[in-house]
């Protein structure tokens, strides 16, 4: 992984065996981004995505195996007891304009994932809201 700052925003790089949200953190901890937006795109050949089930408050994991482009990830980053805590979701496209797309548990980069991240200045925390039994932003 490789990455640049720009006052607020971080352009980085993914790189062939990274795991996209590991990246991300590292990076969000080493410039002490406490809140953000992040944006992406690249491919990937092992990606997870969660499925929400606000009835039973579980997520039910789907895993992709094979070539697939990151049509889109999108997300944020918060904090959450004091820790970093991200939030994505993702668009994954395979052969032929199928698409899949959820909560974004584990993506392994297969080229390339280019990441734009804007930090805002501020912080805003979650709580768990005992209706959903998810980590909301507590505003």
């Amino acid at each position: 992984m490789k990455y640049e700052r720009f006052n607020d925003t971080i352009v980085m790089r993914g790189e062939l065996g990274d795991e996209l949200l590991t990246i991300i953190e590292e990076v969000c901890l080493k410039e002490n981004v406490k809140l953000a937006e992040v944006t992406g795109i690249g491919a990937t050949d092992h990606a997870t995505l969660g499925f929400y089930k606000v009835k039973e408050q579980k997520y039910y994991p789907t895993t992709l195996q094979g070539e697939m482009e990151i049509v889109n990830i999108v997300g944020n980053v918060s904090q959450k007891d004091g820790k970093y805590y991200g939030h994505f979701h993702a668009v994954l496209g395979g052969e032929g304009g199928r698409t899949y797309g959820g909560h974004l548990n584990e993506a392994y980069i297969s080229a390339t994932a280019e990441i734009f991240i804007r930090i805002i200045d501020g912080q805003i925390d979650r709580k768990v809201c005992k209706d959903t039994g998810l980590n909301i932003l507590d505003l």
